[in-house]
């Protein structure tokens, strides 16, 4: 029974650091169809947003609650300027925004280096989320449940701005039809800056929360990005319902492999799930319902 249950945590600490990574990317991605290489990066900036705080604040509870705030606003800031100099002009352009966004993120790692340094830094580690919590007979790390209760405030904070203001029903008109959302009065480019600033800020709250489980360095967004696009792809593209689902699955499939195989074994085992899916469910988990024939 503890083995049971401290791979079902494991499972889903991996999935809820999945699903705050995926979260940003379901909007910049999933529903603007922009491959934003650069999202790792703007986890990056997040955890070291992270790293400056500490530096400021004497205690580190306060330090991680402004931290979580001002790497919001930090990612979002990234994500802004990203799209207004280079994005703008490459909608419905997907393989340049790819490649575009891939030099800047290496570009930005660069910069952290010069800033930072190479070398990885840690930040501390609040009193209140040390230890852990002893759960059915295995003792689960306070981080990780403290991770998964912030991608869970996330995802129904995100969920509750698209569904009940005025700003998440110009996103979803934006989204479905640009141009006849245009014609009804709606700003598509002040959307489309909303929108990147949103997912973008979110990548930043996802960086200061690795900072809780991992050093921080300047390539630490690269060991997760792969997996948060599969994450949006399996889940359905644009479909946060279909992202927390998935994140978790995943999160779940690589506990199991990797209790009886090696991490390695287990991340190739899961995208081998992950491609059969695909084969059989191609628009993924959840697909928007339309009235096409085609």
């Amino acid at each position: 029974m503890d083995i049971v249950t401290s791979q079902l945590f494991t499972g889903l600490s991996m999935g809820s650091i999945l699903l705050l990574i995926a979260l940003g990317l379901s909007l910049t991605f999933g529903q603007m169809g922009v491959i934003n290489m650069a999202h790792g990066e703007f986890i990056m900036a997040g955890s070291y947003t992270a790293f400056v705080v500490q530096q400021v604040f004497s205690s580190a509870g306060a330090s991680l609650l402004v931290s979580l705030v001002l790497g919001f606003l930090v990612g979002g800031i990234l994500g802004v300027i990203l799209e207004m100099t280079l994005l703008k002009r490459m909608y419905h352009r997907p393989l340049d925004t790819l490649l575009v966004t891939f030099g800047v993120g290496l570009i930005l790692q660069q910069v952290a280096r010069d800033i930072f340094g190479a070398p990885a830094v840690n930040v501390v580690t609040p009193d209140f989320l040390r230890g852990g919590i002893e759960i059915f007979g295995s003792v689960v790390p306070k981080t990780r449940i403290f991770i998964l209760l912030l991608a869970i405030a996330c995802v129904i904070a995100l969920a509750a701005a698209l569904k009940y203001t005025p700003m998440g029903r110009r996103v979803r008109a934006v989204v479905q039809n640009r141009d006849l959302a245009e014609v009804s009065g709606i700003s598509s480019r002040r959307t489309d800056i909303t929108t990147f600033f949103i997912g973008s800020g979110l990548a930043g709250v996802a960086g200061v929360a690795l900072t809780l489980i991992a050093s921080t360095s300047p390539t630490i967004g690269q060991s997760y990005i792969v997996d948060a696009f599969l994450v949006v792809i399996a889940g359905g593209l644009g479909q946060i319902r279909g992202a927390v689902i998935a994140a978790f699955a995943l999160g779940l499939l690589h506990s199991v492999f990797e209790y009886s195989t090696t991490a390695s074994i287990a991340k190739v085992l899961v995208f081998v799930v992950i491609v059969i899916f695909l084969q059989v469910r191609p628009q993924g988990l959840i697909s928007v319902k339309t009235r096409s024939l085609a």
